[in-house]
């Protein structure tokens, strides 16, 4: 588990990174990524009729329902990838322990990501959000494209009472700016106000998107810890609760479970991939789970 304190400069944190994680990543995935990134850096060639292998994310849908049966879109593959990372820095993303929050785990796995991509010639770019699109990074390549994400990632303020998150404002953010076709990670813990399907949708349909959700063990299932209080990271408001009362822990758990079932919901609708992030899990183990998963789906 990583620590992020005011001795950790960008560059310790990506050497930390190079030895701990990536290298790592290499040898578990002998250095073939394929299975993470496929269908991006592509431009549009051609349509032509489904064929029973082929991946149901390239069914061009309104063409299909004029020549009543399906057609998929075929693209020419760009040997460069153009990478953005839509990061949501709203106040629920420091949820967790002092060493080892969300925000942390956030900060890691962009810094891996923006790593393995621009060490092969790609570039990447970030947006960042906190209420409002407060930052875009444009997309360049190089280590010290990395760094200065690294750098930028950890100036970001922890802001307490901030407005309800609103994916919605990032989504379409990312709609606006982003033009040329791209893969595209969204990093967040998806505590927003509703809307943020449609965008998402849209978000998809341009570009080849991954969901990031950062999750931590305790807003799943509350431990039994006696009598604590419980804030709202997003809106301020506190809550006295007895975690002894077992009724209560259930229930918690029974509105955390709905929640994610909606969210994932949503996720698969859009046809968006999502890599499920626990800061008490091995980001390395569950990157190469999710690589499993999205080379059966490619199959």
């Amino acid at each position: 588990m990583s620590i992020l304190n005011s001795n950790q400069t960008p560059e310790r944190i990506l050497y930390r990174l190079d030895w701990q994680v990536i290298r790592r990543l290499d040898g578990l995935l002998q250095g073939d990524y394929r299975s993470l990134f496929y269908g991006y850096g592509v431009d549009f060639a051609d349509l032509r009729e489904y064929q029973p292998d082929d991946d149901i994310r390239y069914i061009d849908w309104n063409v299909s329902a004029r020549m009543d049966s399906l057609y998929v879109r075929q693209y020419i593959e760009d040997r460069d990838i153009t990478a953005w990372f839509l990061l949501d820095f709203s106040p629920s993303l420091d949820f967790g322990l002092v060493e080892n929050s969300k925000r942390t785990l956030l900060i890691d796995f962009v810094a891996t990501f923006a790593r393995l991509l621009t060490r092969h010639g790609n570039r990447v770019g970030a947006m960042f959000y906190n209420s409002q699109v407060e930052k875009v990074i444009p997309a360049r390549g190089g280590r010290f494209q990395v760094l200065r994400l690294i750098s930028d990632m950890l100036k970001q303020p922890h802001l307490n009472n901030a407005p309800l998150t609103n994916l919605s404002v990032l989504f379409q953010g990312a709609l606006a700016s982003i033009k040329k076709r791209s893969l595209v990670f969204i990093i967040t813990d998806f505590i927003s106000s509703p809307g943020w399907e449609k965008p998402l949708n849209l978000l998809n349909q341009h570009h080849e998107v991954i969901a990031i959700q950062i999750l931590d063990p305790r807003e799943l299932e509350l431990p039994d810890v006696g009598s604590i209080v419980l804030e709202d990271s997003e809106t301020g408001e506190q809550l006295y609760v007895d975690t002894h009362d077992q009724g209560f822990r259930k229930r918690f758990k029974l509105a955390s479970q709905q929640r994610q079932i909606a969210i994932h919901g949503a996720l698969k609708h859009a046809g968006v991939d999502v890599l499920t992030l626990s800061t008490e899990e091995d980001m390395v183990a569950a990157i190469v789970r999710f690589a499993s998963l999205r080379e059966r789906h490619k199959r």
